[in-house]
């Protein structure tokens, strides 16, 4: 089982060097490629202002985010979440910029790098000079993001993991019906994949006279053998 976490954070600005802080942060689980249906989302007071410019970007205001809990207390429960797996992030240097200072307020130490899997340098390796943005690439894959009207954390974790399902092949080894050398699987009323049990079609004889007969009525039928055994 390949577990990793798709995650998105929205922020006051561009630099947390300069003070800018997280905001929203949304994660959801896969595994083996494959939303699980666990997910975490946290609104945070940012304990600061949140210019215009930001606000146009994700709807939230100063007003709206006072009284929500701020990093620290959303913290534990967001490293229990992510555990030790990789995390997925499109622009992850970003993501993960913003984190470390959060994490270093906290005086907990940063994720490393070496769980960071970055879904725009892939998309820019495997489309070179094409916009790669979240948008762009659900256009390309078919992806509906109709209602991605403004940023939203938890909406665009989940519009990230179908385009990383793509990027990483576009199909969910979860099946591995080659390998596992199963029956073929077919859908049942309820949605469920079930094993299809083999139904050969074995002629009668009175369906094989009859066969023979129409055979007997051509001149050198080419399948003529197949009435045999």
């Amino acid at each position: 089982m390949t577990r990793a976490l798709i995650l998105d954070t929205e922020t006051t600005g561009l630099d947390p060097a300069t003070g800018d802080r997280v905001l929203e942060v949304a994660a959801i689980e896969v595994v083996n490629l494959v939303p699980s249906g666990r997910e975490f989302h946290r609104v945070i007071d940012p304990e600061r202002d949140v210019p215009e410019e930001a606000t146009r970007v994700h709807g939230f205001t100063r007003e709206m985010l006072r009284g929500k809990p701020v990093f620290a207390q959303i913290l534990p429960e967001l490293l229990d979440f992510l555990g030790d797996d990789p995390v997925v992030a499109h622009n992850a240097p970003f993501d993960f910029n913003f984190l470390d200072h959060e994490f270093d307020r906290c005086g907990v130490p940063r994720i490393a790098r070496s769980r960071m899997v970055d879904t725009l340098a892939l998309a820019k390796t495997r489309f070179p000079g094409l916009p790669n943005s979240l948008d762009a690439l659900c256009r390309r894959y078919g992806i509906d993001n109709t209602m991605r009207t403004s940023h939203n954390a938890l909406l665009d974790v989940q519009l990230l993991s179908q385009v990383y399902l793509e990027l990483m092949g576009g199909k969910q080894p979860v099946l591995g019906l080659a390998e596992r050398h199963v029956a073929p699987l077919a859908t049942g009323a309820d949605g469920q994949l079930r094993t299809r049990t083999p139904r050969p079609i074995v002629p009668t004889p009175e369906e094989l006279e009859r066969h023979a007969g129409f055979l007997g009525k051509l001149k050198d039928p080419v399948w003529s053998g197949f009435i045999e055994g």
